[in-house]
């Protein structure tokens, strides 16, 4: 099949969605959202991507945008190229803000994080980061949501399995902005599943939609998530095994990794259930993406030639950031770089408790020079000259790595330790360790570090910590519990315009 991983070139999604708020009239992101337009400064295509091909506009009203299957392509395309984002995905709700939040990292530039390293939320920098991931995420939602009422007026408009699939995505977009809201605007199931968290958002409207519970919250995107995956059970590709070329469609459904495509959806309904406390169907949506046998591992091949640093091969779903290196690495992991994130060599050599051989640990990271010899910078954004295109410019949110660990951590709980430590052998396996003859004593603190090894630089610790109520983060001595660190306070927009209850 080649459709999920060929070697194609990677759809350009660059595009911009322009956002017109006039703050002195609006406070409410939920008014915003109604002035959120589907608007895009497109830019040059490749070849497979001719569905772009249109002229450069300022403004694009929604009977033009869509009167045509192309104009939801672009539609489409705009909710992704909106969260390529310094103010989420691309920067701050990756490695930058919610990785020092998760005491990632020892260098950063101290005088834009040292308040998000102590939580002091209220401090100028967390509170621009905070607001920015709320916008950002509903202005998102705002686009998916102006997208899906339109797209089922004319389904003549559409081609082969295109409708269901462009529904299918937008509406698994939806859950995925929402979802990521709730986990840094909601409390922990372990803490309240019934404490009030944030607004679901289902349509462009006037309307201030209402807040809902953690539990409320987390339905919705199941929900959402839900709906997805009945459409594109049956007309993605990726499961159904139809051959996708340029030639057809102009490539629309090549390089389905770079898409919310089935098996991430599935994927995202594990975290959910994990986050939830579900773990038995956690543990079964897991499973589907596991037995699809679609996502290999990397190869030592591949990384001792320097490609797939950030293991492309193992995407569920990836951003595409054209801009990639120039942006992100060889500005925030460059050696010397005041802006830089970096660990020392013993912190390094912490993480991966010694085992030097960890493919990881050997290829992941590059030393610093002179002054800086003793840091150690992650490379997993960086990109060799003449390197296949499939391993450039991908920002992964979603791997396969994280299934297996939902896996172990399902099976442990479930008290199946074997099965446990055999999930856990599986990841240490392809990351060149040996087998453990046992679990851990303290699986949970074992969890904690695999999921640091694994995915650092991409976001995701700080939610294990709040998904486990732990109350102490790695490397801070503050109770993180007692001190509530693990939820954000909701923008002050919302709490004058809105009305909202306290989320805390």
């Amino acid at each position: 099949m080649k459709v999920s991983l060929g070697f194609k070139k990677i759809m350009n999604h660059k595009q911009h969605i322009i956002v017109n708020w006039c703050k002195s009239q609006v406070k409410s992101i939920f008014y915003f959202s109604l002035f959120t337009l589907s608007l895009f400064t497109l830019t040059s295509m490749t070849s497979c991507n001719d569905w772009l091909d249109v002229q450069p506009r300022s403004q694009v009203e929604d009977t033009e945008l869509f009167e045509s299957e192309s104009g939801f392509k672009e539609a489409l395309a705009g909710v992704y190229s909106s969260m390529v984002n310094s103010g989420t995905y691309a920067k701050e709700a990756t490695y930058g803000f919610i990785g020092v939040l998760g005491h990632e990292w020892d260098f950063y530039y101290a005088s834009q994080y040292d308040d998000a390293a102590a939580f002091d939320y209220d401090a100028a920098y967390p509170t621009n980061y905070i607001r920015a991931i709320w916008a950002n995420n509903y202005s998102g939602i705002a686009n998916a949501n102006n997208l899906l009422a339109h797209i089922d007026e004319k389904p003549s408009l559409f081609a082969a399995d295109n409708h269901d699939v462009i529904k299918g995505e937008a509406l698994a977009l939806r859950a995925f902005l929402h979802f990521d809201l709730l986990r840094c605007f909601g409390v922990s199931f372990a803490v309240n599943a019934d404490q009030p968290a944030i607004p679901y958002s289902t349509a462009l409207s006037y309307r201030v939609f209402p807040q809902l519970t953690v539990r409320e919250v987390a339905n919705a995107v199941l929900s959402d998530l839900q709906a997805a995956e009945a459409l594109l059970e049956k007309a993605d590709p990726i499961v159904t095994g139809r051959e996708i070329t340029e030639s057809i469609d102009n490539g629309y459904l090549l390089n389905r990794q770079l898409h919310l495509n089935y098996y991430a959806v599935k994927a995202l309904e594990a975290r959910l259930h994990m986050w939830k406390g579900d773990y038995d169907r956690a543990l079964e949506a897991a499973d589907v993406v596991l037995n699809a046998d679609k996502f290999p591992w990397a190869t030592v091949a591949n990384l001792q030639a320097g490609y797939d640093r950030c293991l492309a091969t193992e995407h569920l779903f990836a951003l595409n950031n054209l801009t990639l290196k120039a942006d992100v690495a060889d500005r925030y992991f460059d050696d010397g770089s005041q802006y830089s994130f970096a660990v020392t060599r013993d912190r390094l050599l912490d993480y991966f408790d010694n085992a030097t051989q960890d493919y990881r640990y050997t290829f992941l990271f590059k030393s610093g020079s002179s002054t800086h010899a003793n840091n150690r910078y992650l490379m997993k954004y960086d990109e060799p000259a003449g390197s296949n295109t499939f391993y450039n410019y991908k920002m992964p949110l979603i791997r396969i790595a994280e299934m297996v660990l939902i896996r172990a951590e399902v099976l442990y709980r479930q008290g199946n330790t074997d099965g446990a430590r055999a999930a856990l052998n599986q990841l240490r396996t392809a990351r060149n360790l040996p087998a453990m003859s046992e679990l851990p004593a303290d699986f949970e603190l074992e969890l904690i570090r695999e999921y640091r090894r694994e995915f650092l630089g991409e976001g995701q610790l700080f939610f294990l910590y709040k998904r486990l109520n732990r109350q102490n983060i790695l490397y801070s001595d503050v109770d993180a519990v007692a001190e509530k660190v693990y939820t954000f306070p909701l923008p002050i927009t919302e709490t004058e315009a809105a009305q909202r209850e306290a989320n805390k």
